[in-house]
């Protein structure tokens, strides 16, 4: 293993998180607020260990997958326990347990929040907790790749350990360039909701936050009534389109952008996407229609929380807890669910659940006929067996980390709905859970064991565990 690569790459890691620290510092100098003095301090502090780091000298700079999955896991690790600091230094979240919470929440895109009254929070403080989300969601080092110079061999090790999904492509031959498309279109996406968001009222500061929040579908609200604080139908529908397009594989919507709709259309897990979509809107809207005074309301509120949901978005605009126990439900499925590969998304994936359904049926026909040779297809072409060998591992390993957890988090004496929806959520990415932490609840009262428990989950959810599990590997770290 390249051991001093890694520490470099880490070291690059924490000067990129200085580098980032400095947004909120302007923001503070804009707003006039002394907690910019906290973030400029951390800015330095980070750059100038980062740069310590990096100057480590190193034999070779080859890189393997080995090297690509540690890198992702501990650069994870390293930006949430360092970009917790300026919460915890600055006094806005007293505890550092709280603060590492919060901003692994916000990196991971979960949304899921220790704080009891979030408008307290200075704008510096909310601009970082915001940023987190969209820096996040697309992925912290395939920023970094999409500039990478040094690092020869495959750094699409990388990428395919930190962007969600079975299977990961490149648009064109260069990585780099790969992930270099990949910000440039999440960045156009991102500025024209600002926009949008603007036109209809929203002020600036409030929509840029609001669409960092909707591009990373982390969902991290700056007002305690999340969305449903606008009361306005233009601006939920605005979010709500956003939230389902931040859903769809990335490299989908660049198709789109080409002009090649066949193409991205010939797609089943984008059919499948907005299929349940549909289905669950109409479904909860029908079941919810004695609590709104028509069906146009009941509709709004149905699809606005099914696509905040599946996108693992995590903004309301309704307290869905109040709902019948048949659209919680749904909702509850639609956590675990979760978007499209390739999307900001969380949850097992769109693309997965796809590939269990093929396999079951397939494992049926071979049941009824032995000896029958039957082939499972995805968007026409046939699926390897090693990306089945690998969502079914991953199936295993997800089943693990929920019972485990669970089991902890149960040790608060909590009620079992509260314990299993908050580990549901965080493990999924989602955001708000059900009862304790629901809607118009948040985290606060569980824990510093559960806080530290969910927070893994919210970084095994991220990277679809296995960067993680592979830190508890000891043939991981042999020679």
């Amino acid at each position: 293993m390249n051991r001093r690569m890694i520490i470099a790459m880490l070291g690059k890691m924490l000067c990129l998180e200085g580098l980032l620290l400095l947004f909120p510092v302007l923001i503070a100098l804009l707003y006039q607020e002394r907690e910019g003095v906290v973030y400029a301090g951390c800015a330095l502090g980070l750059s100038l260990f980062g740069w310590v780091l990096n100057r480590i000298p190193m034999k070779h700079t080859r890189m393997y997958a080995r090297e690509g999955f540690l890198i992702v896991a501990l650069s994870w690790i390293t930006f949430s326990v360092f970009g917790a600091l300026p919460f915890w230094f600055s006094g806005e979240i007293p505890s550092y347990v709280d603060a590492f919470f919060e901003i692994v929440s916000g990196f991971t895109t979960t949304g899921s929040s220790i704080l009891t009254d979030v408008e307290a929070l200075s704008h510096t403080g909310l601009f970082w907790r915001s940023f987190s989300h969209w820096v996040g969601g697309m992925g912290i080092l395939v920023l970094m790749v999409a500039f990478l110079r040094n690092a020869k061999g495959n750094t699409l090790h990388i990428l395919k350990a930190e962007m969600p999904g079975p299977v990961v492509g490149k648009l064109v031959s260069k990585v780099n360039v790969t992930a270099r498309i990949l910000y440039y279109l999440y960045l156009f996406l991102t500025c024209l909701e600002v926009l949008l968001l603007v036109l209809g009222g929203m002020p600036l500061f409030d929509s840029l936050l609001n669409a960092f929040a909707t591009a990373g579908t982390g969902g991290f609200a700056i007002k305690n009534a999340s969305i449903a604080y606008y009361q306005s139908a233009y601006l939920e529908g605005v979010i709500t389109v956003f939230m389902f397009l931040f859903g769809i594989n990335f490299n989908l919507i660049y198709f789109f952008l080409l002009g090649k709709f066949k193409a991205a259309l010939q797609s089943q897990e984008l059919r499948w996407y907005a299929g349940i979509v549909l289905g669950a809107t109409v479904l909860i809207t029908f079941n919810i229609l004695d609590l709104y005074s028509s069906l146009w309301e009941a509709l709004r509120y149905a699809l606005f929380q099914v696509v905040s949901i599946i996108t693992t978005t995590g903004f309301v605009t309704a307290d869905y807890g109040l709902w019948p126990l048949f659209s919680q439900t749904i909702l509850i499925m639609l956590m675990f669910i979760g978007a499209c590969a390739g999307s900001t998304g969380g949850g097992i994936k769109v693309s997965r659940i796809l590939l269990y359904l093929k396999s079951a049926r397939r494992n049926i026909r071979r049941q009824l006929h032995p000896n029958t040779v039957v082939s499972m297809n995805m968007d026409g072409r046939p699926v390897n067996n090693g990306v089945m060998q690998a969502a079914y591992a991953y199936l295993v390993f997800y089943l693990i980390i929920f019972a485990g957890s669970l089991l902890i988090v149960t040790l608060d004496n909590m009620d079992f709905t509260s314990s299993f929806s908050a580990v549901a959520t965080t493990l999924n990415n989602v955001g708000p859970a059900l009862h304790v932490a629901g809607p118009v609840g948040n985290f606060s009262s569980f824990s510093d064991l559960s806080k530290i428990v969910m927070s893994f989950d919210m970084l095994a959810g991220r990277l679809e565990i296995f960067p993680l599990i592979l830190l508890f590997s000891y043939s991981t770290w042999k020679k």
